[in-house]
């Protein structure tokens, strides 16, 4: 049993919100003890699925240990300082903030109040990607490629690709590297629904591609490296690697042939919700006081890069307009 039961609180209880709801709701070692949304009619009903009461923001800070923060982006910063300043421990959903300024002055705050932040990059709290950091450890990566792909979503999103989808892989490139791009750029088209990046590092490079237009979902990292293949599928939470193979010619009765078979190892992952692994090394992190496992500095990380890949196509853009009124 848990050494101590924690009160927990979800601010936004929209797509992703209502998720962390039900999950603290199941989580041993957790009391979901209220929910706040803007829209009161969403916060009752997601409250009343789960046992629990909708409340107003000030009363919810009174009432717990640690809260998700599950709003828009554009209100990461005001909502999570709020809590801060209140001196509860925030996850508040990836990215962290809009503004990189804005995330520093967040990090200023949380430093401040002496209180843990984690940052809501789920996919690394994916079995599968906790799996392949284990492997990749013994390996000489030479490039990865990362798609994340999708149908056009029945809500409005008002992040691009590259700051709503292709953060979740910039971030899990960053932390399998463990290092910095020295490059980085980036293009984009309908509206910036598909995107591409390509970030470039000491000895590998990095090429991304997100889309909210691909009529097929779809969530995989390759990994090429010296040694062999790494094929990973978010969605199956699987892993296969491909090994180098000998080619050999083989005598048949219709004549010689060549023949180049793969060998692939199928590796074992566990089957667990990254969203529940996520939300209980958050509170772990609250209960021990230790650091989280996705701090402030990683999702600025991962979001700097976000605003070079955006502005670096801006350059692009602003530079073939140049020229053609040049012309």
């Amino acid at each position: 049993m848990p050494s101590e039961l924690l009160t927990v609180g979800v601010i936004g209880v929209g797509t992703m919100g209502q998720h962390h709801a039900r999950v603290y709701d199941e989580l041993e070692g957790a009391s979901l003890v209220g929910v706040f949304d803007v829209d009161p009619e969403r916060a009752r009903t997601v409250a009343e699925r789960h046992g629990t009461i909708a409340v107003g923001l000030e009363t919810l800070l009174e009432r717990v240990d640690a809260v998700s923060v599950a709003v828009p982006t554009a209100h990461h910063h005001a909502v999570a300082t709020t809590c801060l300043e209140a001196g509860i421990p925030v996850l508040v959903e990836k990215p962290v903030v809009a503004d990189p300024e804005a995330g520093r002055e967040l990090r200023a705050t949380a430093d401040a109040a002496g209180v843990p932040v984690q940052v809501g990059h789920v996919e690394r709290f994916n079995p599968a990607v906790e799996t392949l950091a284990e492997i990749v450890e013994g390996l000489s990566v030479v490039a990865l490629t990362a798609r994340r792909l999708g149908p056009p979503p029945a809500r409005r999103i008002e992040d691009s690709a590259v700051l709503d989808l292709m953060i979740h892989d910039i971030d899990v490139v960053l932390a399998l590297l463990d290092e910095e791009p020295v490059g980085v750029t980036g293009c984009a088209t309908a509206g910036n629904r598909h995107a591409g990046a390509l970030l470039e590092f000491p000895e590998a490079m990095a090429s991304l591609t997100a889309s909210r237009l691909t009529q097929r979902k779809v969530r995989t990292l390759e990994i090429t490296a010296e040694q062999c293949l790494v094929a990973v599928d978010y969605l199956e939470q699987s892993i296969e690697i491909h090994r180098r193979s000998v080619p050999e010619y083989v005598e048949r009765e219709e004549g010689v042939r060549f023949r180049h078979e793969s060998l692939i190892e199928r590796v074992r992952v566990p089957n667990d919700e990254p969203l529940r692994n996520e939300l209980a090394s958050f509170l772990e992190a609250v209960r021990t006081g230790s650091t989280p496992e996705v701090t402030i500095d990683d999702g600025l990380a991962a979001l700097e890069i976000v605003r070079e890949i955006e502005a670096g196509r801006d350059d692009v853009r602003a530079t073939v307009d140049l020229e053609i009124s040049h012309d």
